[in-house]
C-alpha cells in the first residue's frame, strides 16, 4: 500500500460502492492551538470523522512525553468509533504539510493495518480543487479493526542516544528548536548528540503536496541515510517525526525508520541526559 493517495483517488473511491468507501480521518491539529475541531465542525471532507491527536492518537501526557503512544485498547476503541474495519483503507489528513496526518498513518502501521494512506495535500488541496466540503459531526458504522502493535519499530532514550552513533538518527524539529535557539514547550533546548537536523517541513512542496521519490531519495542521501545504515526519527513529542518514516518510505527505503516516540519532550525531562545545542549533530 502507497502511504499517499492523491485527492482524485480519494474521490473516486469515496464516489465509489458504499461498502468500498474507505474511513477518512481528519486529524487537524496544531501544537498551539486553536483546536482542530473547530475547522472540522467548519467544513471537512464528506464521511470523515474527526479524531483528536492529543486525546485519542495518543495517551496522557507524563513519563513517556507529551504525546505517548496510546494504550492499544483505548487506540482500538477510538478506530473502531471512526469506523475503522480490518483490512479497509483508511486516509488521514490534516491542513497542513500532512505530519500530523503521518502520525495517524504511522499509528495505523504500529497497531498491524497496512491499509493505511495520508492525502497528498491535505484538506488545502481537496478545498482548491473545489470538491465537496460538509459539515457537522458523523457517526459511521462501527469498525471491526483489531489493534495488535509492533507492526512499526520503535526506540527508546537509550536506543535512540546509541543510533545516534552508529546510524542516522533524524530530528524532525524546526532548526531554531534543533539547535536550542527556541524551545517553546519542552524542558531544556537542544537535541539528541549525534542527530541530523531533518526538518518535517522539508518533505512536502510549497503547494503542500509530497515531493517525488527520487527528490526525497537525494535529501535523505544528504543526511546521511544508506541501506546498510540503520535510521531513527525524533520530534518535539513523536507527532512530526512520523512524517520522516512515511517520507522515507515514499524515497524508496524498504525497512521502515525506527520512530523514537517519547522523542525530546521525553529526552530533556531527565537532566541526567545530555543536550547538544548549535547548528552541528555534537
Amino acid at each position: 500500500m502507497r502511504p499517499v493517495i492523491s485527492t482524485a483517488d480519494l474521490a473516486a473511491l469515496l464516489d465509489g460502492e458504499p461498502s468500498a468507501r474507505p474511513a477518512v480521518l481528519d486529524v487537524r491539529w496544531r501544537l498551539n492551538g486553536p483546536p482542530g475541531i473547530e475547522s472540522y465542525h467548519a467544513g471537512h471532507l464528506p464521511g470523515a470523522v474527526y479524531v483528536d491527536v492529543d486525546t485519542e492518537l495518543a495517551a496522557p501526557p507524563g513519563a513517556g512525553g507529551r504525546h505517548p503512544l496510546p494504550d492499544p485498547a483505548a487506540l482500538q476503541r477510538v478506530l473502531r468509533a471512526a469506523g475503522v474495519r480490518s483490512g479497509g483503507l483508511v486516509v488521514a489528513y490534516d491542513d497542513g504539510d500532512s505530519s500530523v496526518a503521518a502520525r495517524a498513518w504511522w499509528l495505523l502501521r504500529w497497531a498491524g493495518h497496512t491499509e493505511a494512506a495520508v492525502l497528498d495535500g491535505g484538506f488545502a488541496a481537496w478545498q482548491a480543487e473545489g470538491r465537496p466540503v460538509t459539515t457537522g459531526p458523523l457517526a459511521p458504522p462501527e469498525g471491526d479493526i483489531e489493534v495488535r502493535p509492533g507492526g512499526m519499530p520503535v526506540l527508546g532514550a537509550d536506543e535512540a542516544a546509541a543510533l545516534a552513533r552508529r546510524g542516522v538518527l533524524l530530528d524532525a524539529r524546526a532548526p531554531q528548536r534543533y539547535t536550542g535557539e527556541a524551545e517553546p514547550v519542552d524542558p531544556r533546548p537542544g537535541h539528541v548528540p549525534g542527530a541530523v537536523n531533518a526538518p518535517f517541513a522539508g518533505h512536502t512542496g510549497q503547494d503542500g503536496r509530497w515531493r517525488g521519490p527520487g527528490e526525497l531519495a537525494r535529501h535523505f542521501a544528504d543526511l546521511g541515510v544508506r541501506d546498510d545504515v540503520p535510521v531513527g526519527a525524533y520530534c518535539g513529542s513523536g507527532i512530526t517525526a512520523s512524517s520522516i518514516v512515511l517520507a522515507l518510505e515514499l524515497a524508496g527505503r524498504a525497512e521502515p525508520a525506527a520512530l523514537y516516540a517519547g522523542s525530546w519532550s521525553h529526552w530533556s525531562a531527565d537532566p541526567a541526559r545530555p543536550a547538544a545545542t548549535g547548528p552541528e549533530p555534537g
